[in-house]
């Protein structure tokens, strides 16, 4: 199944593309159905199973549910607008999307927070249903929010099966595995970015293409610049304040006094991600890379190398976005970039391994060094577990993000000083997260349960 890098990198907004932006896509999805059905449905009502029960509120998933069911959508975000359309439910205790009569929906009945078993499908899991007037379910779907906002119903989720991933693919290079994708660079004299870059214009343009990647690096930049300028508490309880502005500030009056110690590259490293994902836990907008709970490693990387890494020109990030993509697919493919199925191994740990291997192809790295760049990356964040204080994404998740990205950092450098050859596979790496993802309590995959989250006071 061929990934693109705008699945990789979606812009949409905080604090979770899971808990977030997967239930706003999916609430839009089934106006769709319901645009499309005979019958005329004079409620809605949701519930909200696993993970998105345990942790909704504090990742905003009854907000998110509510305004897919309006017709908002992540890419079109509009937060006044979003402000007007929940206090109008508030009031009025009713929905009134677009292309449809209004829908009743009070939120303190008709969306229901499910604290038993989760969904079979995914961790991660919601039913949507219309009703008539007495009640009656007149159409009804199961929605799984997989990670990076990606949805699927239950009968999506069953269609991927064994000959689903084996039908013939569409792209001139369907690698499915990174022993694959350096099979198929060896034999072409392409680069993983050069790949990458030809699947993506079986299905667009290249004016559309490098405007697709202008516009996502432009998102992630802009993010950065709001994060750094913007102080204050976020929002949700904990009283957690912003620090990315005083600690970018303290930096810039060092700059170029050639007093500092070498090891402060790190704060700015960390002051950049950390600008995003306060962003993010403000519910600002953010681009997926490859969830939001990871959102400021890619940017963080590439800031870095932009600012601070003399050869940089912002002319390669196309190529640091297609190899980052092209990483980032295949650990979706193989393994998970959800929290609520794998823990933090697979947000922050993907997004390490993506940045890793983006920095390394912009400066220089052979098909073979790349994949080690990202390997070393994937495999010291293995077995991270996922677990946010109060359900928010602030604690540990923030800083988490920083020295993600310094990991990654760290990981291009080791691998651009050798010459490929390593001991572990990218695949092995993959699969090795996989299977930890599968043998972790749920405890600690997002539900709050357990880790950091239940030995911390939260209040």
């Amino acid at each position: 199944m061929f990934l693109s890098v705008f699945d990789m990198f979606k812009i949409g907004v905080g604090p979770s593309s899971s808990h977030t932006m997967g239930p706003m896509v999916a609430g839009a999805r089934f106006l769709d159905r319901l645009r499309a059905s005979p019958f005329a449905a004079h409620g809605v009502r949701v519930r909200l199973h696993g993970s998105l029960a345990f942790t909704g509120k504090g990742h905003a998933t009854d907000r998110a549910s509510i305004l897919g069911l309006a017709g908002f959508t992540p890419e079109e975000y509009d937060r006044d607008a979003a402000d007007t359309a929940l206090a109008a439910n508030a009031r009025d205790k009713r929905l009134c999307p677009p292309g449809l009569p209004p829908l009743a929906f009070d939120p303190e009945t008709d969306l229901i927070f499910d604290y038993g078993p989760p969904l079979p499908g995914h961790a991660n899991g919601m039913v949507i249903s219309a009703l008539d007037a007495q009640g009656d379910v007149l159409l009804q779907e199961v929605y799984y929010s997989i990670g990076g906002g990606f949805v699927r119903t239950q009968t999506e989720l069953d269609a991927v099966d064994d000959a689903a991933r084996d039908a013939p693919s569409p792209v001139p290079f369907p690698f499915r595995s990174a022993k694959e994708m350096l099979a198929m660079a060896h034999g072409s004299g392409l680069s993983i970015a050069q790949m990458k870059r030809r699947n993506e214009l079986r299905f667009r343009d290249v004016a559309a293409l490098d405007a697709g990647l202008a516009k996502i690096w432009a998102a992630m930049r802009d993010c950065i610049e709001r994060g750094l300028a913007t102080e204050g508490e976020l929002p949700g309880g904990l009283r957690v304040k912003r620090r990315a502005k005083a600690i970018h500030e303290s930096l810039r009056v060092d700059w170029g006094r050639n007093l500092a110690p070498p090891h402060q590259i790190n704060d700015w490293i960390s002051a950049y991600a950390m600008a995003v994902n306060e962003e993010n836990a403000a519910g600002g907008q953010v681009v997926t890379a490859p969830t939001n709970g990871a959102a400021g490693v890619v940017p963080a990387v590439i800031r870095y190398w932009l600012d601070h890494v003399p050869s940089a020109s912002s002319a390669k990030i196309p190529d640091f976005l297609l190899t980052a993509a092209a990483v980032g697919g295949l650990i979706k493919t193989n393994a998970s970039i959800s929290g609520a199925e794998c823990g933090c191994q697979a947000e922050v740990g993907s997004a390490a391994a993506m940045a890793a291997a983006g920095l390394a192809a912009v400066l220089g790295g052979t098909p073979e060094q790349i994949e080690n760049a990202a390997e070393i990356a994937l495999e010291h964040h293995l077995g991270m577990t996922c677990d946010p204080v109060k359900g928010l994404v602030q604690v540990p998740c923030i800083e988490r993000n920083g020295l993600g990205a310094i990991k990654a950092i760290s990981a291009a450098s080791l691998a651009l000083r050798g010459d490929g050859t390593h001991f572990v596979p990218l695949d092995a790496a993959i699969e090795t997260m996989r299977q930890t993802g599968r043998d972790m309590h749920e405890h600690y995959k997002e539900t709050s349960l357990g880790g950091l989250a239940v030995n911390v006071p939260n209040c």
